[in-house]
């Protein structure tokens, strides 16, 4: 733990820590249910989705890495068992039961509004009182805009694929 790094913080850094772990518990969750999802989607566009899904998953795990990092620096533990992320997740994790490509892509889709959601709020506690969390959320914040318009093209996409057949 850096001391200096967690006396800078502006707000109460064991609340910080709570959200710090709940954001960290939908990461892996997220890198889960891409990943899974990557595995069991069938339908029109597949290859496209299959990339899409694996790569969203990819930088789920690095969001999920960042977090660790920023919960070690403020002397905290990040959730070590999974099946906490259930209790702790802001955003929830759906099961692609019925793999069919757009039941996958409206699931996930959903996902990422909540985080974008949850991580506008986050920062919004953190905008003038932790500018190491700022910063990194706002990087995840990006990507999760990124990863909802990508998604919503791949489905815009295959209804199209599916009208025209």
């Amino acid at each position: 733990m850096g001391t200096q790094g967690r006396k800078i913080v502006g707000i109460d850094v064991d609340e910080l820590l709570k959200l710090l772990n709940k954001a960290y518990s939908d990461e892996w969750l997220a890198y889960y249910q891409y990943w899974i999802g990557s595995k069991v989607v069938r339908g029109p566009n597949k290859e496209a989705v299959i990339a899409e899904l694996t790569l969203h998953a990819t930088e789920e795990l690095a969001h999920a890495t960042l977090l660790t990092t920023r919960i070690i620096q403020l002397g905290g533990v990040p959730v070590t068992k999974p099946q906490d992320w259930l209790k702790l997740t802001n955003c929830g994790y759906e099961a692609p039961d019925d793999p069919f490509i757009v039941k996958v892509l409206e699931q996930n889709i959903k996902g990422e509004q909540c985080a974008i959601k949850t991580y506008n709020s986050f920062l919004k506690k953190t905008r003038d009182t932790d500018p190491v969390t700022y910063n990194m959320i706002l990087t995840i914040l990006s990507q999760e805009v990124e990863h909802e318009e990508d998604l919503q093209a791949l489905l815009e996409d295959v209804k199209v694929i599916m009208e025209n057949k």
